[in-house]
């Protein structure tokens, strides 16, 4: 292939067929419709049913938008989500795990139920449905897999063992489907947004000490917001990271580099 070969059109994403967990709020809600303004359909799974803003947002783009409400600690309930967005579109070209929970306590009084209930929606539902789709990507000798990591895949946290362990777990997944599936034409990568303004962070913007001390942490010497990771989704969902696998991807305005 010549290198002027290349050109814009390896980014988009006409004619593919996208799920993405937890697509109905936050960074999901960036995640579905960056996938929709590069071409994709999109399949959304969402534990509540509050998806009438996203579904607005896709629609404006042109593109499909199914709506999928799931419990993602129920096995049959992700054999669902495949056998969904098969039906909706015919195929499954891109799956983006971004579904995930946390739960805050001191290391000492973190039960089990803490422990679980993290682990079965962070680690469990992202192997068990990345498990399920790459199943149809094989058969179609191509497939994107985007996983959700964290700044803490890489750091330890404090009053988060699960969440961290999960977000460790995240990474070491996404390396072992990337050397078992590499073969098969399917690349498995990783975003690790940064701090990012969305619902789930308000609290800690609203601790004046605390988000003092996360600011001055970030070169960027700012919050991102899901605007900031809409692109790298789209990159790492097209033809134009085809030879990227197994990578984590920070996208964190330079807190890990501080």
């Amino acid at each position: 292939m010549s290198l002027l070969d290349f050109s814009m059109d390896f980014f988009s994403l006409k004619g593919k067929a996208a799920i993405v967990t937890g697509g109905n709020t936050g960074l999901g809600q960036g995640y579905a419709v960056a996938l929709a303004k590069a071409g994709a359909d999109v399949f959304i799974v969402a534990h509540s049913d509050d998806w009438k803003e996203t579904q607005e947002l896709i629609e404006t783009t042109g593109q499909r938008a199914v709506f999928y409400q799931a419990d993602l600690t129920n096995k049959e309930s992700l054999e669902g989500v495949v056998a969904g967005c098969l039906e909706a579109y015919g195929k499954v070209d891109i799956l983006v795990n971004n579904a995930g929970t946390i739960r805050r306590a001191p290391l000492l009084d973190y039960t089990d139920e803490d422990w679980n209930a993290v682990m079965d929606i962070n680690l469990n539902a992202l192997y068990f449905l990345s498990q399920l789709a790459a199943k149809e990507m094989v058969k179609q000798g191509s497939g994107k897999i985007i996983n959700i990591a964290s700044m803490l895949t890489f750091q330890g946290g404090k009053f988060v063992p699960a969440y961290t362990a999960s977000k460790h777990g995240v990474a070491g997944l996404t390396k072992a489907f990337a050397n078992e599936l590499a073969g098969h034409n399917i690349q498995i990568n990783a975003i690790a947004p940064g701090y990012i303004e969305t619902a789930n962070t308000a609290a800690l913007r609203a601790d004046e000490s605390r988000n003092k001390e996360i600011l001055s942490r970030i070169p960027a010497e700012k919050w991102g917001t899901p605007f900031d990771v809409m692109g790298t989704v789209v990159f790492l969902s097209s033809r134009a990271s085809d030879y990227m696998n197994g990578h984590i991807l920070a996208v964190d305005g330079g807190w890990l580099v501080r």
